[in-house]
């Protein structure tokens, strides 16, 4: 069986959900970002319980298809900016496409109509955080953190991070910022 959960956004969270999981008696087979395969066919004795735990922790059991598929973009997304460094061979679209099965327009479609953003603007605020998290540990240079997320040079990385923060990454950087916007927020 696939349950589909919203708000996992790190490896942290999956461990979170997987214990959620086993103290309810469950058996998680494989748990990744926004799902979870039990080796159970049918949990309706336990299902109350394991949402409203899973809702303690700041966790949504996710039950209608399309905010499946919304999840599953922003987790995809997320994986692919947070722990791949933005290594993309294909473009984001084919990306996409080919990890969930469906046309790029549907994706992209179904994610705007239900996020009021698109995928773009998505990935794009997504890759910003990242910047604004390697700016804050300051052990890399503005050309390494650009070179890291595959950003075609420093001024595109410059000009797409005063767009979205209103400011430089310099002057951020200055501002010694420590409250960034959870994953799940962005």
């Amino acid at each position: 069986m696939k349950l589909y959960v919203k708000n996992m956004v790190c490896k942290r969270c999956v461990a979170a959900v997987e214990k959620v999981m086993v103290d309810n008696g469950l058996h998680p087979t494989n748990i990744v970002l926004g799902e979870v395969h039990l080796s159970e066919e049918n949990i309706e004795d336990k299902k109350a319980k394991v949402i409203a735990d899973l809702e303690a922790l700041g966790f949504e059991w996710i039950d209608d298809r399309k905010e499946r598929m919304v999840e599953a973009i922003k987790a995809l997304i997320v994986e692919l900016v947070q722990d791949k460094n933005n290594e993309l061979e294909i473009n984001l679209s084919d990306y996409l496409s080919k990890h969930l099965h469906y046309e790029y327009t549907t994706i992209s479609n179904l994610f705007s109509e239900l996020n009021g953003i698109t995928i773009e603007k998505y990935y794009i605020a997504q890759k910003i955080e990242k910047v604004k998290e390697l700016l804050f540990y300051d052990e890399l240079s503005l050309s390494e953190i650009s070179d890291r997320l595959h950003y075609s040079s420093v001024a595109h990385l410059s000009s797409q991070f005063k767009k979205v923060t209103g400011m430089t990454p310099s002057d951020y950087k200055k501002l010694k910022i420590t409250k960034r916007k959870p994953l799940d927020e962005v």
